[in-house]
């Protein structure tokens, strides 16, 4: 999820590492913060890859500030994590939306659609976060208020997403 984002906000323009860091949390900071020690490291492999270009350019102060940017390799990596989404690139609703952010520079509307189309596939299946047995529980089988909360915050949810899918698969 972390080089994907890092890939895709420097599709859009070359930025410097904290700008890129601000971006990144806005994404999904909420659910996944990003430290300076995931950040640079994940940079590094990809300059190290050929996949980001670094280069220096001098700062406010003593230190030397680095824009980064997407090399035509880095581009083509894109692309193919675009397309290729992995099983949890899908099912995770992070790094999903991560995907989500950056599908329309898929440039062929059939791998974006395929990729839709594999997430609705995924919130077609029946799924709950508990079970009786091999039995689904749905919110109406609990008395627990707040296990029925989750339950009927994911069931609107994932209705809420089909519904956007089907909307733009049509």
């Amino acid at each position: 999820m972390l080089e994907l984002a890092i890939l895709g906000f420097l599709a859009e323009e070359p930025l410097h590492g904290y700008q890129l860091r601000r971006r990144i949390a806005h994404l999904s900071g909420h659910a996944r913060p990003v430290s300076d020690g995931s950040l640079y490291p994940a940079i590094n492999r990809l300059v190290k890859s050929g996949l980001l270009d670094r280069r220096a350019e001098p700062g406010a102060s003593v230190v030397q500030r680095h824009t980064l940017s997407l090399t035509a390799d880095g581009h083509t990596e894109l692309l193919r994590r675009l397309r290729d989404a992995d099983d949890l690139d899908i099912s995770d609703s992070t790094r999903y939306f991560t995907v989500l952010a950056f599908l329309s520079r898929l440039p062929d509307r059939a791998d974006q659609h395929a990729v839709l189309r594999r997430r609705l596939d995924f919130l077609e299946q029946p799924a709950s976060f508990f079970r009786d047995g091999d039995r689904l529980l749905g919110a109406e089988d609990t008395d627990d208020p707040y296990r029925r909360g989750m339950l009927t915050i994911a069931r609107t949810t994932s209705r809420a997403e089909r519904s956007w899918l089907r909307g733009q698969l049509a």
